[in-house]
């Protein structure tokens, strides 16, 4: 009986980079092969942690594209160079084009540090997000593993999950509550298309293993 190859994955990173890291810790070699880690920022310390896993790191300047869909062709075109299967958005400061979504049908995976369709779209990343969750007073807040499509944030929902915004919290402590659910979910929900357990219908994602 044959061996099912892994799926290979390409992730792409602007910053720190440490839900790459828990990709790595769990995902790589076990469930999928990460092939290739891409940057938009040369400086982001994903990419040390890719060389440090023996992960091709590739940055690439926006700046030397004369458009975002020029830009995101270069992106496509290197994933396509390292026959990826799945692409992951972790710490993923770009708005990707249509074109690249049309590229990876259902096969782009983000993290998004709130509960869609609350507190997300354009203008909400990083901080700003934990900020707006303060100034409006919700009681809870999480993060959101979802598919990507051509509107922000908009694509179907695979995890979510919550934690609790006590009347002290800060931005700042809501972030490393939410980081730490965000570094548990994204891996899972990587694992799962690994294997093959996730089907869209419609807006919804169903999970094989759930149903089991």
């Amino acid at each position: 009986m044959s061996v099912k190859a892994l799926k290979k994955i390409g992730v792409l990173v602007s910053g720190g980079g440490t839900n790459f890291q828990s990709l790595i810790d769990t995902i790589h070699h076990n469930y999928g092969e990460i092939a290739v880690v891409i940057s938009n920022n040369r400086q982001a310390f994903g990419l040390e942690r890719g060389r440090a896993a023996g992960i091709p790191a590739v940055a690439v300047n926006p700046k030397g594209y004369p458009s975002n869909e020029a830009f995101d062709e270069k992106i496509v075109e290197i994933l396509k160079g390292y026959d990826v299967d799945l692409v992951v958005l972790a710490g993923y400061m770009k708005i990707i084009t249509p074109g690249f979504v049309a590229a990876y049908p259902n096969a782009i995976i983000n993290i998004h540090p709130a509960l869609i369709p609350s507190f997300c779209g354009a203008g909400f990343y990083g901080m700003h997000v934990h900020q707006a969750v303060i100034d409006y007073g919700v009681k809870v807040t999480g993060a959101t593993v979802h598919f990507v499509n051509e509107v922000a944030d908009g694509g179907p929902v695979i995890l979510q999950e919550t934690v609790i915004v006590a009347d002290d919290d800060t931005p700042e402590s809501i972030q490393q509550k939410v980081l730490k659910i965000e570094h548990k979910l994204l891996p899972q929900a990587v694992k799962d298309f690994c294997l093959d357990q996730l089907s869209v219908e419609g807006r919804v994602v169903k999970n094989k293993a759930a149903s089991n």
